[in-house]
């Protein structure tokens, strides 16, 4: 009886190690803050290293990195980001973006403001994620990896 136990025991084991390691990167998932739904964005999108590192982690790779920083302040300037959320991402007539008190809590994290700036928000954000800005042509927006630049550089504005 005991053999059998250990069997099913180390079993089960092998089977969560097995899944666990054999997860896909597309696992990962996002919400979207208009509706609280999951939000599906094809892996494909995910090309570069950092990126893919995202997808699996949720953290920002480009943060500290200061060319990332230079190439994400000029994503924010040219999706105009600055005209509601100020020059340096402190507030204008949107909410900050460098906290400590965020208009999105989610904010807070770098895969919640990721989820914010690739699908919009309620509040008037529209969405900026590459295919959802435009669905009329799938290559306009920002790319998974120009939005955690452009992360990387709000970050590197203050607290946040």
């Amino acid at each position: 009886m005991r053999t059998h136990l250990a069997k099913f025991v180390l079993l089960t084991l092998s089977l969560l190690l097995l899944f666990s390691s054999s997860v896909s990167l597309a696992d990962q998932s996002f919400i979207d803050t208009k509706t609280g739904q999951a939000m599906k964005i094809d892996s494909a999108l995910f090309t570069t290293e950092q990126s893919k590192k995202f997808l699996s982690t949720g953290e920002n790779p480009y943060n500290g990195n200061a060319e990332a920083i230079a190439s994400g302040k000029k994503h924010y300037q040219t999706y105009s980001c600055a005209q509601c959320h100020g020059a340096q991402a402190q507030g204008q007539t949107a909410a900050g973006l460098i906290g400590p008190k965020f208009n999105h809590s989610k904010s807070a994290t770098d895969k919640g403001m990721f989820e914010i700036i690739w699908a919009g928000t309620n509040g008037g954000m529209s969405a900026k994620g590459q295919g959802v800005m435009d669905p009329t042509n799938k290559s306009n927006g920002l790319s998974p990896d120009e939005i955690l630049k452009l992360i990387a550089w709000v970050r590197s504005q203050g607290k946040g």
